[in-house]
């Protein structure tokens, strides 16, 4: 059975060292030197982290795709403390802070990369529905390369209900919306906070979600396949849209 209190990966497990949340580092015998185990070797050196080495075997059972080391992390510590809806209208946003809300994301490794671009692209936050969502599970935090483990997390149970909170709290609430007939650059972001909202790959923003969205923007679609997954959307979004320099 894999271990919630574990994190495998060797990019996972660095950015579990920099979280300050590991106990020790166990690593099978004989893992060939890479540049990604020596950056594990020397961050568990700076943090005074003890590496084990362990079989492989019961490497595998506590965690999946472990490239021969995984971590072991505080009990009932293993992510960051998650925040609530209440939590949006007094969190320390900045006046430019930028919001990820997943709608609906229920895949973890779609989770966990969305995570990592959220955190990448410098966003204050990320929110994701309590029910019919993807948890914060160690394959998601190693599709994230450890950015779940860093970054503030809110669950939610009602995402219309969270939208308004966030635009009581400044932001512009934009959609992602393969129908709409305004793209990403046919006018520059709005000023200030945004929050970006993706829907899942099946069905999209649901209805509520659209319609509390302020704005409704689609991504340009010129090859064939015509569609992308969530989290490369959301990259799509964050670094042609509301990262993008405004035009004047």
């Amino acid at each position: 059975m894999i271990d919630g209190s574990v994190v495998g990966g060797r990019r996972a497990v660095v950015e579990a060292i920099r979280s300050g949340r590991v106990l020790e580092v166990m690593v099978a015998p004989n893992v060939h030197e890479t540049q990604g185990l020596r950056a594990v070797t020397e961050e568990a050196a700076a943090a005074g982290v003890t590496i084990r080495e362990t079989d492989r075997q019961r490497l595998d059972l506590l965690a999946v795709n472990h490239q021969g080391v995984v971590a072991r992390l505080r009990p009932d510590d293993q992510r960051p403390a998650e925040l609530g809806e209440r939590d949006l209208s007094s969190f320390p946003f900045s006046d430019d802070a930028i919001v990820v809300v997943l709608d609906g994301i229920t895949d973890p490794q779609n989770l966990g990369a969305a995570a990592r671009t959220t955190e990448v692209a410098g966003a204050a936050l990320i929110v994701t529905r309590i029910k019919r969502a993807a948890d914060v599970t160690p394959a998601a935090i190693r599709a994230s390369a450890g950015a779940l483990l860093h970054l503030p997390h809110a669950r939610v149970a009602n995402i219309p209900r969270s939208l308004e909170r966030l635009k009581d709290a400044g932001f512009t609430v934009v959609g992602l919306h393969g129908e709409s007939s305004l793209g990403i650059y046919d006018e520059p972001c709005p000023d200030g906070r945004v929050a970006i909202v993706v829907g899942s790959e099946g069905a999209g923003l649901s209805r509520l979600v659209r319609e509390g969205c302020d704005l409704l923007v689609s991504l340009p679609m010129s090859g064939r396949v015509g569609s992308l997954n969530a989290s490369a959307s959301l990259a799509a979004a964050l670094y042609g849209y509301v990262l993008r320099p405004k035009r004047t």
